[in-house]
C-alpha cells in the first residue's frame, strides 16, 4: 500500500516573464539526502535544508547573464557545478561568491550537466556530445563532436550509474520522430533507439529512467493518458560499431481516463518496480478539471494515494529519498510518500495490520477462604486489565467513519459536529488522520466561510493538534481564524504550522499590534506560554551593577558614537533605562506576539511584508522587542525549561529586520529617536562583551594547547602571562 503523507512548502516561486519558461529549471540533490539545489528560471541557485524548510545559501549571476541549466553538487570535490550563458562553465564552493568563482568557456553550447550519486559530473553538449568534467577542463576549448543530425534537437535528458558505469541518457526529436540515446562516456560507446509513434503524432509530456535487475527502464507519458515502459539492456557496444536506429520495444502501463480534452503539463515519475507518481491529472474518483499527485500500482492498476494540487501545474516532478517535489502555482512543494511491498491484499485495501495480541484467558484470583480452609480451587471473579476494559467499551461504541463525519460538518449543529470530530480523531490511526483531517479542515472551513452563523472553533482547533494538518492544505484557515477573532486558533495555527507564508504571519503580527489590551485579556491562550509572560513580567530588574556587560547608567558616558554624545540632556533623561522596565504591551497581547517571533520566515519575502506596518505599529513591536532584549540580558534571569518561549537569536533576528525595513521613517520620526538611540547604546555594550569573551576564548584555546607539565610533588608557583 503506498501512503502520501502531509506535505509542506519548500520555497516560493516566481513566475517568469517569458511563457515558455518554466519557474524551476532544476532540484537536484545535495550533500546528502536532508540538502536539495534549487535553480530558479533565470539567474538564481539556491541550497535548501529540506527538513527545516530554510534556504542555506544563495548564488546569483550578474544581470545580463541568465543560468541555462540546472546547477548540481559534486560529492568528491563538495562543489557546485552550473553553466550561464550555455558555454561558461561555473564552479564554487558554498563560501565563495559566484561572481569569484571557476569559469571555464567551451567551444559548444552546453545542453545540461549531470552527476549521480557517486558518480562524477558529466557534461552533455546540445549537440549530443558527451564529456567528463574533468577531461572537459582540462582542455575547455577542445574539439566537439557532432553526433545528432542537424535538425534533430534533445527533448530530455539524466544520468544513471548501472552497474558501476555511469550512463548518460537522453531524448531527441526530428519532425516529429522521437529517439533515446544511451552513451556511456567512460566506454566512449553509444547506443540509439527510436520510439514508437504514439496516435495522432502525439508528443511526450515527460520521461523519467529508472535501473533495475540489469537493464534501464525508461517511463513515458502522452497527452492522451498513456504511460508505457521500455527496458534497454546495458550491453557492451563495440566503439567502432557505430550508431544504429534500433527499435524500442514499450508496454502499456497505464491507460489513464484523463476526459475529453489533452493533458497539457503532467509528469510521470518511477518510485519502485510496481508503483509510478503522476501529477497533473484528475483523480479517478473526482471532478473535471482538478489536478492531482496520484500513486498508481502497476500491477493492479489501482490508485493507492491521491493528493490535490492547487495552482497552475507545470509538468515537472522529481524523486529524492522518499520525497517528490513539485512545482504548482507560486509554490515549490514537498510531499513525502511510502511504498510497501506491492500484492493483491494491499492494492485492494484488504492487507491486515499487525495488532496487539491480548491474553485469550482471564486472569482468576481464588478466594480466600479456599485458601485459608483447603477448600477446592475456584476462580471467585475475573479481572479485567484497564487495557481490556478500554478495549471492549471502545468496541461497544459504533466507529464513525471520514464519509460520516464529513456529511456532518456540512449540516449538524456545532455541538455534533465537534463530538463527531472527537470521536473520530481518538479512534482513526495517525496514517489515515493524515489524508483525512485536511478534508475534514477544508469542509469546516468552507462552511464557516458560506454561513457566518456557524463557527466550529473548537472543531478546528482540535484538528491543528493532531499536528496532521498544514496551512498549505487548509490556506482560508488562519484567514478565517483572524476574521473571527479567533486568537487561540491563530496561536495554534502558529505553533503548528510548518509552512506558514510571510505574508500570513505579517497579517497576523499586524492584527496582534492593533489589538487592545483590555481585549486581548479576553482571550484564553495556551498555558506554557503565558506562564513564560508572567515569570517575565514579575521578575525586577537588577537595581545596581553591571547586567551581561550593561550598565544603565555607564552606557551613555562608554558610548563611541557621536550622535551620542551631542545629544541633549533631556534626549538622555528620556533614554536612560529604567530601574523596573515595564513591558509596553499586555499580558496576553504580548504571548501572541511571541508566537510570531518563534515563526519560521525567510528574509527575502518577509522584509517587503513588514514595509507595509505603520510608524505607530513599528515603534510599539521595537519596544516590546526592547523589553525582553533587557529581560533576557538580567543577571537574576532564571531559565525557564519546558515553557514555549522565543530565543535571543530569534528576538535579534526581528530588530534587524524592523530596522531594515522601516529605518528610514524610523530616522524621520522625532518620537522613534529615544528608541533608537536607546537600542543603539545596548546593541553597543553588547558589542564589547562579546568581544572581551572572544579574546578569552582565544587565551582559553592557547592555554589549551600548551603541554601538561609531569608533577613533581613539589610546592610551585607557575606565571602565565596572556596576550
Amino acid at each position: 500500500m503506498a501512503v502520501l503523507f502531509e506535505g509542506y512548502t519548500l520555497c516560493g516561486l516566481v513566475p517568469p516573464h517569458n511563457a515558455s519558461r518554466l519557474p524551476v529549471q532544476g532540484v537536484e540533490e545535495g550533500r546528502d539526502s536532508d540538502h536539495v539545489v534549487v535553480t530558479d528560471s533565470t539567474r538564481t541557485v539556491t541550497v535548501y535544508k529540506v527538513s527545516d524548510q530554510k534556504p542555506l545559501g544563495s548564488w546569483t549571476v550578474k544581470q545580463g547573464q541568465i543560468l541555462t541549466c540546472s546547477a548540481v553538487y559534486n560529492s568528491h570535490t563538495k562543489e557546485y557545478v552550473a553553466v550561464s550563458d550555455s558555454k561558461v562553465i561555473r564552479i564554487w564552493k558554498e563560501d565563495i561568491l559566484l561572481d569569484k568563482a571557476f569559469k571555464a568557456t567551451v567551444s559548444s553550447d552546453i545542453w545540461k550537466v549531470h552527476c549521480a550519486p557517486g558518480a562524477e559530473p558529466v557534461v552533455l553538449f546540445q549537440r549530443g556530445a558527451v564529456r567528463l568534467l574533468d577531461k572537459l577542463l582540462s582542455a575547455p576549448q577542445q574539439h566537439i563532436e557532432v553526433v545528432l543530425a542537424q535538425d534533430e534537437v534533445i527533448r530530455w535528458s539524466t544520468s544513471i550509474v548501472a552497474k558501476t558505469q555511469q550512463c548518460v541518457i537522453f531524448t531527441t526529436e526530428q519532425k516529429g520522430d522521437y529517439f533515446l540515446y544511451l552513451q556511456r562516456p567512460i566506454h566512449n560507446t553509444l547506443q540509439r533507439y527510436r520510439l514508437e509513434e504514439e496516435e495522432d503524432g502525439l508528443a511526450p509530456l515527460s520521461f523519467s529512467a529508472s535501473y533495475r535487475d540489469r537493464n534501464i527502464y525508461l517511463l513515458y507519458m502522452y497527452p492522451n493518458g498513456h504511460v508505457y515502459q521500455s527496458a534497454v539492456s546495458v550491453r557492451d557496444v563495440q566503439a567502432d560499431e557505430g550508431v544504429q536506429s534500433l527499435p524500442l520495444p514499450r508496454n502499456l502501463l497505464l491507460a489513464l481516463n484523463i476526459g475529453e480534452d489533452l493533458l497539457g503539463a503532467a509528469a510521470a515519475q518511477v518510485l519502485d518496480e510496481a508503483h509510478i507518481a503522476v501529477v497533473g491529472v484528475p483523480h479517478p474518483s473526482a471532478q473535471a478539471g482538478k489536478d492531482f499527485l496520484c500513486i498508481w500500482n502497476t500491477n493492479f492498476q489501482t490508485v493507492q494515494a491521491g493528493k490535490e494540487m492547487a495552482g497552475k501545474m507545470y509538468g515537472q516532478l522529481w524523486m529524492y529519498s522518499n520525497k517528490l517535489f513539485i512545482p504548482h502555482g507560486k509554490t515549490l512543494s514537498v510531499i513525502p510518500y511510502e511504498c510497501s511491498k506491492s500484492s493483491l491484499a494491499s492494492a485492494l485495501g484488504k492487507l491486515r495490520q499487525a495488532r496487539t495480541k491480548e491474553p485469550k484467558v482471564p486472569l482468576t484470583v481464588p478466594s480466600w477462604s479456599n485458601i485459608l480452609h483447603g477448600e477446592n480451587l475456584q476462580p471467585s471473579r475475573t479481572v479485567e486489565s484497564r487495557k481490556t476494559r478500554i478495549t471492549r467499551r471502545t468496541q461497544s461504541v459504533a466507529s464513525v467513519t471520514l464519509d460520516q463525519v464529513l456529511d456532518l460538518s456540512k449540516a449538524a449543529p456545532v455541538d455534533e459536529v465537534l463530538k463527531a470530530v472527537e470521536h473520530f480523531l481518538s479512534k482513526t490511526d495517525l496514517q489515515d488522520l493524515q489524508s483525512s483531517v485536511g478534508q475534514l479542515a477544508s469542509v469546516l472551513v468552507s462552511r464557516s466561510l458560506a454561513d457566518p452563523g456557524f463557527y466550529a472553533s473548537r472543531a478546528l482547533a482540535q484538528l491543528v493538534c493532531s499536528q496532521c494538518l498544514c496551512h498549505s492544505v487548509c490556506p482560508e484557515l488562519m484567514p478565517l481564524a483572524l476574521e473571527r477573532n479567533d486568537y487561540y486558533l491563530c496561536q495554534l495555527c502558529l505553533q503548528f504550522f510548518p509552512d506558514i507564508p510571510e505574508a500570513v504571519t505579517c497579517t497576523c503580527l499586524k492584527a496582534f499590534i492593533s489589538l487592545s489590551d483590555d481585549s486581548a485579556a479576553m482571550v484564553t491562550l495556551d498555558p506554557d506560554s503565558v506562564s513564560f509572560m508572567e515569570t517575565l513580567m514579575e521578575r525586577r530588574s537588577g537595581q545596581d551593577g553591571m547586567q551581561n556587560g550593561f550598565s544603565p547608567t555607564s552606557c551613555q558616558d562608554d558610548c563611541s558614537n557621536d550622535l551620542s554624545r551631542k545629544t541633549s540632556a533631556k534626549d538622555t533623561n528620556m533614554s536612560s533605562a529604567q530601574p523596573n522596565l515595564l513591558c509596553p504591551v499586555g499580558l496576553h497581547k504580548a504571548v501572541l506576539l511571541n508566537e510570531v517571533l518563534q515563526t519560521a520566515f525567510s528574509n527575502t519575502f518577509l522584509l517587503p511584508q513588514l514595509k507595509d506596518l505603520t510608524t505607530q505599529q513599528v515603534m510599539l513591536f521595537l519596544q516590546y522587542l526592547q523589553f525582553l532584549f533587557r529581560k533576557y540580558f538580567e543577571a537574576d534571569f532564571p531559565e525557564l525549561h519546558g515553557l514555549r518561549s522565543p530565543t535571543l537569536n530569534q528576538i535579534m533576528d526581528w530588530v534587524c529586520l524592523l530596522l531594515d525595513a522601516n529605518f528610514t521613517v524610523l530616522v524621520m520620526t522625532p518620537e522613534a529617536k529615544a528608541l533608537l538611540l536607546n537600542l543603539h547604546k545596548f546593541v553597543a555594550s553588547q558589542v564589547r562583551v562579546y568581544s572581551e569573551l572572544g579574546k578569552l576564548e582565544s587565551s582559553l584555546k592557547e592555554l589549551h594547547k600548551m603541554k601538561t607539565k609531569r608533577d613533581i610533588n613539589k610546592y610551585s608557583i607557575e606565571v602565565i602571562e596572556l596576550f
